[in-house]
């Protein structure tokens, strides 16, 4: 029998490598090289959407927004709706102040039963901005959003999509980030749609079973991300099972998850006049008239929805309700002429693929909004009509060499009659100066703009915006055709390139300069109009006065220089005076010395 000392066993566990080795080679022995153990793949990291990067680290939500500056955005933006924008900017900013909070003070602190959540209930025509509002708060709180359409759901169990599948997308829309997902955002359209029809027998899983399959998400419930009908979800669990010998049980508490729902809700007037009427009986009776329709909307309750064909349960988890407004042919004019507003833009943007720069003039743009609320689709109608207006000329003129390209009253009303003209007379259609008054009333309601920003921008970064600064933005705009709020984000960030550069020059030229506001626009205007890097372009001012300003240091022993605009404009003019003035007070100190002698 064969012993061994107690000093000479090895109680250390193997590693890994170690153990496949070892079971390699006496596999190897026993069967040649038929059999060979293959370890098993690291599982791959979670890679970022590409453009997409996760908004808040693991471990919690960074919110700090206030219903004011949350409501001050949406009005940038949004045209009109000025109490729906109120109401979501406080209750949403509430939602999730609240969820910060909650995770300060400690999950264990307090209970959390009875809780109501914020859940929004947007109800509104067609075409008045209601999923682009709900679009404009996620991205603004910078949270996962996902929309989807409640017709498209049934109850779970059931043919046809598992509301908890939107749970799953707001999980991948959030980078496979469970702790970013859980702060998400639910859209659901068409909500109306899910209403209890009249004179249905027996069960309907597509109508009140969908409300139903919604009652615990828009509470507080787990959902599993591992489903039988996702093969990917599968194939982890089987790879983390064959790798661990554990079950990877992975789910999404909807606790913190905000669900906004909207709909047209056609008829439900009809339910909400018919109440004020038996509430109104008498000589004091109200008169209910046709133009007060969504007025008369504004006045929903709970049991109105319910007769309209809900659940209790279910409209009982939607406590906050907006009315949004019709729009009229002045609000979609403004909406037009407002710079955020994609219609615009988008259409700026398709020409300007071509090198077509594009201006519309006011009387295009009355005549668009006419056209537009005939339809009664609110802005939905105007893309609609810029589009069929301006498509002929989409795909005629980027084959023409034009360049500059003005909408006129004429092209909407008849754009084929026109590019007919136009393709015998272009000359007609180029008026310079009828396309320089157009643009420049386009630049002078992107200042306006601006100008109505100036205390949020402020406010945020500090920085003093004068008219040159205003200027520059509307530039910025404009190269860029961004909306506003992107424009003083890149002028913001050109600021701080050029005051980084003060840090750079010290370490490496070994000189201290300051860039007062003056220069930092000047070296940001020349930077847009040579396609160069700010920063860059401030650092290589300095370097070509880097010998002028050491003189001068040597002279005088002066530490900080003020680089001014007219620094930046005449670098050479500006050293030259400051070397002549060295000289002057080296000269005036040895005479004032010789003096005293």
């Amino acid at each position: 029998m064969q012993t061994y000392e107690k000093d000479s066993v090895d109680t250390r566990a193997p590693s890994q490598k170690e153990l496949e080795k070892e079971l390699s080679e006496y596999l190897s022995k026993k069967y040649g090289g038929k059999v060979k153990i293959i370890p098993p793949k690291a599982a791959p990291k979670a890679k970022e959407v590409e453009g997409r990067p996760s908004r808040v680290e693991p471990g919690g939500i960074d919110f700090d927004l206030l219903p004011e500056e949350l409501e001050a955005y949406l009005d940038s933006f949004v045209v009109k709706q000025k109490d729906a924008k109120a109401v979501l900017a406080t209750k949403i900013c509430t939602h999730f102040n609240r969820i910060k909070y909650n995770k300060q003070k400690g999950k264990k602190k307090g209970s959390r039963v009875g809780m109501i959540k914020n859940n929004v209930l947007m109800i509104g025509p067609t075409g008045v901005g209601k999923t682009y509002i709900v679009k404009l708060i996620a991205e603004r709180l910078g949270v996962p959003f996902v929309k989807g359409d409640a017709t498209k759901f049934s109850e779970t169990g059931y043919v046809g999509g598992d509301v908890e599948d939107l749970i799953r997308d707001l999980y991948y829309e959030a980078n496979e980030n469970i702790e970013l997902a859980e702060n998400g955002i639910v859209y659901l359209d068409e909500v109306d749609k899910i209403a209890s029809a009249p004179n249905i027998i027996g069960h309907d899983v597509s109508r009140t079973g969908v409300q139903r399959a919604l009652l615990k998400p828009m509470e507080e419930t787990e959902v599993d991300l591992r489903v039988l009908h996702d093969p990917i979800s599968q194939i982890q669990a089987i790879e983390h099972y064959r790798r661990t010998g554990k079950r990877d049980r992975k789910v999404i508490n909807t606790r913190n998850i905000l669900f906004i729902m909207s709909g047209a809700f056609n008829g439900l007037t009809d339910i909400i006049k018919k109440r004020l009427q038996k509430q109104g009986i008498g000589f004091g009776a109200d008169i209910v008239t046709q133009d007060m329709e969504w007025d008369i909307m504004k006045k929903v309750t709970a049991q109105d929805l319910i007769e309209y064909g809900f659940e209790s349960e279910f409209v009982g988890r939607l406590p906050v309700i907006v009315v949004l407004e019709e729009l009229t042919k002045e609000d979609l004019i403004e909406i037009l002429k407002n710079p955020n507003s994609p219609v615009v833009l988008s259409k700026r943007m398709d020409f300007r693929a071509y090198g077509i720069d594009i201006a519309f003039e006011m009387e295009a743009l009355e005549k668009i909004a006419e056209m537009a609320a005939k339809e009664k689709t609110g802005a939905r109608g105007l893309v609609s009509i810029i589009e069929k207006a301006l498509i002929p000329f989409e795909k005629k003129l980027p084959s023409t060499g034009i360049k500059k390209f003005l909408v006129t009253k004429e092209i909407i009303e008849n754009p084929l009659g026109c590019l007919e003209q136009f393709l015998k007379a272009p000359a007609n259609f180029t008026d310079e100066e009828r396309f320089r008054r157009a643009k420049q009333r386009e630049f002078e309601e992107v200042k306006r703009h601006v100008e109505g920003r100036i205390p949020y921008f402020t406010s945020k970064s500090q920085l003093h915006l004068g008219e040159e600064r205003i200027e520059l933005l509307s530039k910025i705009y404009d190269e860029n055709l961004c909306d506003i709020n992107s424009a003083f984000n890149t002028f913001k960030e050109m600021v701080d390139e050029v005051k980084e550069q003060e840090i750079e020059i010290f370490e490496r030229l070994e000189l201290k300069v300051v860039f007062d506001d003056e220069a930092v626009d000047e070296i940001i205007k020349q930077a847009m109009e040579k396609g160069e890097d700010p920063g860059e372009l401030a650092f290589q001012l300095v370097k070509k006065m880097e010998y002028g300003l050491k003189l001068v240091k040597d002279k005088t022993g002066i530490d900080v220089f003020n680089i001014s605009r007219k620094a930046v404009l005449d670098m050479e003019g500006h050293i030259n005076e400051l070397i002549k003035r060295s000289y002057r007070e080296e000269a005036f100190c040895i005479e004032k010395k010789d003096a005293v002698q």
